[in-house]
């Protein structure tokens, strides 16, 4: 297991890492590295669907808050992590609970690895508001 870290209401953890990047960002390299981390986020994502149902894909790019007129809007954690470095996650939303789990795929930069990153946090911070 990788990194965590969480704050009040949410938990990360880095489930997996590829290698970086910075010695060959070539596709022979970097494509496979990122077909192997889509199939464990695959795998993983087929376990929990079998307990929990369905997932339900959630767009992160809004939650950048560039649609936000107040220059001071930062997403709520998880949130404001996972979109600076995914497009979506998969979610499942936990019976009886006020909590969610995701799995998203991740790279900060092209560089850096690709992360297979898990989340749990509020079902609030899912909220997103237009101002």
């Amino acid at each position: 297991m990788g990194d965590q870290w969480g704050g009040p209401g949410f938990h990360l953890a880095v489930l997996r890492e590829s290698q970086d990047f910075w010695e060959d960002r070539s596709n022979e390299i970097v494509e496979p590295a990122e077909r192997e981390l889509e199939a464990d986020l695959a795998g993983l994502a087929a376990v929990l669907t079998g307990r929990w149902g369905a997932p339900e894909t959630i767009d992160l790019w809004p939650y950048l808050g560039f649609d936000n007129p107040d220059p001071d809007f930062r997403a709520r954690e998880p949130l404001g992590f996972l979109c600076g470095v995914a497009g979506n996650m998969r979610v499942w939303r936990l019976p009886n609970s006020e909590r969610w789990i995701g799995l998203a795929l991740g790279q900060a930069d092209p560089e850096w690895p690709f992360q297979l990153l898990a989340a749990v946090g509020e079902a609030a911070s899912l909220v997103h508001r237009r101002v």
